[in-house]
């Protein structure tokens, strides 16, 4: 196939132009590493376009100091690209008075409300719900609701979705799907992770 050539073009009445600016919708999955720090790398790109992007972070501890936060938090305030907003779970989000016992599954509700809020008003350009996989998987949060959500969002919103076990019904409706599979892992051996590799 030629690079840049479809092996297929749907008949949907779209234009090329059109077509090729449609808002999509990627997937990170299986147990393999990258997935989140694929995710990050598209925000790179985003942000380079002088796009707004959300990052929402599910499941990872608010206290955990990641280095893409650090890097797209330097980088949304450099006035060069794109804005960048920072959203963890337990901490950011500042809509709710937070009770110091708040559960695990009750923020991540709460996170994935404020999603839906940004994606109605059209916030960001691009958005990464960084573990969102797993609140679906678990069940504390309906994946036919997000489906639901993302088919009807307005715009020409992205969004991309990463953690291990993605359901199959959004695996299904995205347009964007990767399974990251492990071949081999340094852990495999014994070793710890490591600064500049794992955070």
């Amino acid at each position: 196939m030629p690079q840049g050539q479809p092996s297929v073009v749907p008949d949907d009445g779209l234009t090329t132009r059109q077509r090729r600016n449609r808002p999509l919708v990627f997937v990170h999955t299986g147990v393999g590493k990258g997935k989140s720090t694929a995710a990050f790398g598209l925000a790179l790109r985003a942000w380079n376009q002088g796009w707004p992007i959300g990052v929402f972070q599910f499941v990872k501890s608010a206290k955990w100091k990641v280095g893409e936060e650090n890097a797209l938090r330097v980088l949304g305030a450099s006035d060069e690209g794109g804005s960048v907003d920072w959203h963890k779970m337990g901490e950011g989000w500042s809509w709710v008075q937070r009770d110091g016992q708040m559960d695990n599954e009750e923020k991540a509700r709460e996170g994935w409300e404020q999603v839906k809020r940004d994606l109605a008003a059209e916030t960001y350009k691009l958005y990464v719900l960084d573990e969102f996989a797993y609140p679906l998987h678990w069940g504390w949060i309906d994946t036919d609701d997000v489906v639901e959500v993302l088919r009807n969002r307005p715009g020409t919103q992205h969004v991309v979705i990463t953690g291990r076990n993605a359901p199959e019904k959004l695996v299904d409706f995205a347009d964007l799907v990767t399974d990251m599979s492990k071949v081999k892992h340094p852990m495999d051996t014994g070793q710890k992770g490591q600064r500049g590799i794992e955070w």
